[in-house]
């Protein structure tokens, strides 16, 4: 009986919640261009920002014809001077003759738009959904149907460097919020008919504009199909930035590390596709998604590429080094000062308890204040403007921490195990990772305060057996160490010379692992050899 209720109390909330402003697709357009643009307005609400330009085509003006576009979206001059003024143009031509037993449409659509798209118009859904895209719709008095014209022109940000990811040696530039201009910037990296792009519409009221982007014959198709399987069931009213779609397909939900990377760089995002991983464009946001991921791949920076082998394999050291110690650092401190002082060489040791005199905490609440504290200001010099953000940060962080020094709230070991954390947190070049460590660390400080070391090991235990248990659409998430693939070692821990790198990653990219010739290797001896040869 409870059950019977249930589901009727959600298949009425589930009727409340579907939007009912949006027409069927079988809602047909009408042979009466009156009906046609009264029903616009009536399910537009009769907004002012959509434009109707009312003109007149034939001898003796036979033919109403209505052009409707949306002001801001659709590009006025567009609109203009290539759709009105050619219509008008075709008109005054054709003036002396009848229009009568001529379908206009096709004659417009083939003789008069001179845009690149144009489309065929034959219900209400395609209707909407042209014009607020951005489209501008023809429609002719006597036809059941209409056309649509490309004419996007809304305003947007240009190409400009990206200001999450910056590299040194590296493209300056980054993905915008225009979806075509960032599949351009794509198709400008890889100039491949390989390249295919999958185009969807997700949202019921948004109608966000969603490009799958992959690399026909290197991309593994069971992934890609899954990629597709995901997005088609998302069912929701918005989608209004790429994080509402990664939250909608991600494998694990209940974890603190990221199963599908983000980057605004067209660099990042080409050779990952070059890899075999698929990319998720979504219209509104410069921020790509990319899928399948590993834990390893939020370490490797585009800059590692375009530097020498031995400094990108020392730097890509140091971004581990750095992502450990701002995991473990304050909870190490907190377990060798509570519980195992032993540890500590005796000089150490005498100058830390003579920090600690006078000290009312504990070293965890000590810790912890410092921690929530700079949470607190990283958090604050985000969100304040720009010219007053950094030197707010930086000057709360002095003044704080000497303050609380001096007032014997914290000791001054504290301030600088806290300090070198958060420096070390802003290392990994991925955010989400970064976010990651932040978390575990609050984790590993209680586990700290609670076992000593001992808790310390028991939670990097867990922590990796929870690692090892993940999946980024199918690929295990500490690929290649567990499962350990020797092949794909070049490019993990350490980053070989690029004439070593002649395969594809596996279990990413099953198919066409050939990435370059075997024989790249450079020959210095031959050269020396032909050198020698020619003074003599």
């Amino acid at each position: 009986m409870f059950k019977k209720w249930f589901q009727r109390a959600n298949k009425k909330k589930r009727i409340k919640s579907e939007p009912n402003h949006r027409p069927s697709s079988n809602d047909s357009l009408s042979a009466r261009l009156s009906v046609n643009v009264q029903k616009i307005k009536e399910i537009s609400g009769n907004s002012p920002d959509i434009t109707i330009r009312w003109m007149e085509a034939g001898a003796g003006g036979e033919w109403d014809i209505a052009v409707v576009y949306i002001n801001g979206l659709a590009d006025s001059n567009t609109v203009n001077n290539v759709i009105v003024k050619s219509l008008m143009q075709e008109t005054e031509k054709e003036a002396g003759q009848s229009w009568m037993g001529v379908d206009v449409l096709s004659l417009i659509k083939k003789r008069v738009l001179t845009v690149g798209g144009v489309g065929d118009i034959h219900d209400m859904d395609q209707l909407l959904s042209s014009l607020f895209s951005g489209d501008t719709i023809i429609l002719v008095e006597g036809y059941g149907r209409g056309l649509s014209a490309g004419t996007l022109g809304w305003e947007h940000r240009g190409v400009e460097e990206p200001q999450s990811q910056t590299v040194i040696r590296g493209p300056k530039e980054g993905f915008t919020e225009n979806l075509t201009t960032n599949t351009a910037l794509l198709r400008r990296k890889i100039q491949s008919p390989q390249l295919w792009m999958e185009m969807k519409k997700i949202g019921r009221v948004t109608q966000t504009k969603v490009a799958v982007m992959y690399l026909k014959g290197v991309a593994n198709e069971k992934v890609v199909a899954e990629v597709m399987l995901r997005l088609d069931r998302i069912d929701t009213d918005s989608i209004l930035e790429g994080g509402y779609i990664e939250e909608f397909i991600q494998d694990a939900t209940f974890t603190p590390f990221p199963t599908i990377a983000n980057t605004e760089r067209p660099d990042a995002v080409a050779g990952a596709i070059l890899e075999g991983q698929i990319a998720i464009l979504v219209d509104g946001t410069p921020f790509v998604l990319l899928a399948p991921v590993t834990f390893f791949k939020f370490f490797q920076s585009s800059e590692d590429y375009y530097h020498r082998y031995d400094i990108s394999t020392f730097i890509r050291i140091m971004r581990y080094t750095a992502f450990i110690v701002s995991m473990l650092l304050p909870s190490l401190y907190i377990a060798v000062t509570t519980y195992h002082q032993e540890m500590l060489p005796t000089t150490l040791l005498i100058s830390l308890m003579a920090q600690r005199e006078g000290i009312p905490f504990p070293a965890f609440v000590e810790a912890l204040i410092m921690e929530v504290t700079f949470e607190v200001l990283r958090e604050a010099g985000v969100r304040m403007p720009r010219a007053i953000g950094p030197a707010i940060s930086i000057v709360g962080a002095l003044v704080l921490g000497q303050a609380a020094v001096q007032a014997g709230l914290v000791s001054a070991g504290m301030v600088i195990i806290v300090s070198f954390t958060a420096i070390s947190n802003f290392v990994a070049p991925a955010f989400n990772i970064a976010i990651a460590a932040r978390l575990l660390r609050f984790f590993f400080m209680v586990l700290a305060a609670t076992l000593g070391l001992f808790g310390i090991m028991a939670g990097l235990i867990a922590v990796l057996i929870h690692m090892a248990g993940l999946r980024s659409f199918g690929v295990p998430y500490l690929t290649p160490m567990a499962p350990f693939i020797p092949a794909n070692q070049k490019d993990v821990l350490v980053r070989v010379p690029w004439w070593a790198m002649f395969t594809r990653p596996r279990l990413i990219s099953q198919h066409n692992s050939i990435r370059q010739g075997k024989n790249l290797k450079p020959s210095p001896h031959e050269e020396k050899e032909e050198f020698e040869s020619e003074k003599d």
